[in-house]
């Protein structure tokens, strides 16, 4: 039987409540879970430790999730980020751009949609690097990938059929 990969994972959310519901949820399937309810809080968290994926809240106080997420994927491009929200219906899109994000996860969630959106962002992740691998010029070879390779891969990745689409 296969046991399902176990994370240490990061999450960052303001409230109270739903951060310690988020940590039970993780830890239950065996998750190493750190919370952190500000961004900055987060940021010195992760100076001194690895997280195999993050998880954080869009409405943060200070900077908005996806602000964070760009902030963190600027230092380390290949950190998986799952983005929370009630409703991303309410951000604007065309303002807030979401390229750092690599899930985006409507709340209330179940259990099972959180595991299928870790399930999912670590699969996604090795396929990226995978294409990357492929892609990558050989010494004294002049092919190189496509400029709009790694956009349209992200665009293509920001959204799973179980949660929201940006």
């Amino acid at each position: 039987m296969n046991r399902p990969t176990k994370y240490s994972i990061l999450v960052v959310d303001d409230d109270l409540d739903l951060n310690t519901t988020f940590a039970l949820m993780l830890e239950f399937d065996g998750h190493e879970v750190r919370a952190a309810y500000t961004c900055e809080a987060a940021l010195l968290m992760l100076e001194k430790l690895h997280f195999d994926l993050i998880i954080a809240e869009y409405w943060l106080p200070g900077m908005k999730g996806n602000e964070f997420a760009a902030l963190i994927k600027r230092a380390c491009p290949d950190q998986p980020i799952i983005m929370t929200a009630a409703s991303f219906e309410e951000i604007n899109v065309e303002e807030a751009s979401f390229n750092a994000v690599d899930c985006l996860l409507t709340k209330p969630f179940s259990l099972r949609q959180l595991r299928e959106a870790i399930i999912w962002v670590f699969e996604v992740a090795a396929e990226t690097r995978r294409n990357l691998l492929v892609h990558q010029p050989m010494p004294g070879n002049d092919v190189v990938a496509p400029d709009n390779h790694l956009s349209a891969h992200r665009k293509g990745r920001t959204a799973h059929p179980n949660m929201a689409h940006d």
